[in-house]
């Protein structure tokens, strides 16, 4: 099989999955589109740029991180749809996705979460020295949030759909009489959490967009971090904590209940209750390691080959 991934140039973390994904599979994997089977439309708001006569020809996978029903709504269904006419198959990362997208579509839906390179995230045993490294000291109680918080229609609004609301008030509830409490901020769109921390007057250190090797240091040196979304396809985050055992608490979205303890899971009211658990997600990423994370995808491809 010949399997074309379209790129997205969006330095987002899809960008990264298609780079690792040629860079491991170059016996199946072709840049040119015309000599591909299989068409996989990774970034999907993207599709209009892929070449609709070779979308007719080809086997087409698409994937779909999240859904937004909002967006959805709007005129987001009629591209759905459009795009929807080109599709053979989708892939979601989720049960949760693929029982809200079987509402819209009659397509044949797979079910695989994406791999981790183990490469670029991985506890540091030295966290002292670390945290040296970054002006921290071993009091500082480090929370970390390292998604967008920001709508980028105002860069003012916050991002409701990732509760930067509710991370916020879960430090009024819970740490604001921490006096060593420090917020750690990576990535773009954080307007709306850095205004909210200076009206609080949390400290806070903002490192905005980062290399694999700062990232990974960064998740080394916190003493938690906090996934506070409302809805998610991921996030990310979760894995990456994971595989660095740092440790974390997540509202129950997206892979949090197949990685995570159950006692790591809370809602906004019982977030007290909640307890770090960083053996557990360590033990269940395993399988998620390159080479080991792409098998679901190579069986997905073969079955939608033998299927045409």
């Amino acid at each position: 099989m010949k399997i074309f991934i379209n790129k997205l140039n969006e330095s987002w973390i899809v960008d990264r999955f298609r780079q690792e994904w040629y860079e491991h599979n170059k016996d199946i994997s072709i840049a040119n589109i015309k000599k591909s089977e299989i068409v996989w439309i990774i970034a999907p708001w993207t599709w209009r740029k892929i070449s609709k006569k070779q979308l007719k020809r080809k086997i087409v996978v698409c994937t779909i991180h999240h859904l937004n029903h909002e967006f959805l709504h709007a005129n987001g269904y009629k591209e759905f749809l459009k795009r929807d006419y080109y599709i053979d198959y989708y892939h979601v990362i989720t049960e949760k996705s693929k029982e809200e997208l079987q509402k819209l579509t009659n397509k044949k839906i797979f079910v695989a979460e994406f791999w981790l390179n183990q490469n670029h995230f991985f506890e540091i045993s030295n966290k002292q020295d670390l945290r040296k490294k970054y002006g921290f000291s071993e009091k500082d109680y480090l929370i970390g949030s390292f998604q967008r918080d920001t709508e980028g229609s105002d860069l003012k609004s916050p991002k409701l759909v990732k509760g930067p609301d509710i991370f916020i008030d879960i430090l009024k509830q819970n740490f604001i009489d921490n006096k060593n409490l420090k917020v750690i901020l990576t990535g773009k769109r954080r307007n709306y959490m850095i205004s909210e921390l200076n009206k609080l007057k949390i400290k806070y250190e903002y490192f905005e967009m980062t290399n694999f090797d700062k990232l990974n240091e960064l998740y080394n040196i916190l003493d938690l971090y906090i996934v506070s979304s409302r809805k998610e396809g991921g996030p990310q985050q979760i894995l990456e904590a994971a595989i660095t055992k740092t440790p974390i608490l997540s509202t129950n979205v997206g892979l949090a209940d197949k990685f995570l303890a159950p006692e790591s899971i809370y809602s906004p009211n019982t977030f007290k209750k909640s307890k770090t658990n960083t053996d557990y997600p360590y033990k269940q990423i395993q399988r998620l390691k390159i080479p080991l994370g792409f098998d679901p995808f190579l069986s997905i491809f073969q079955k939608v080959l033998n299927e045409n």
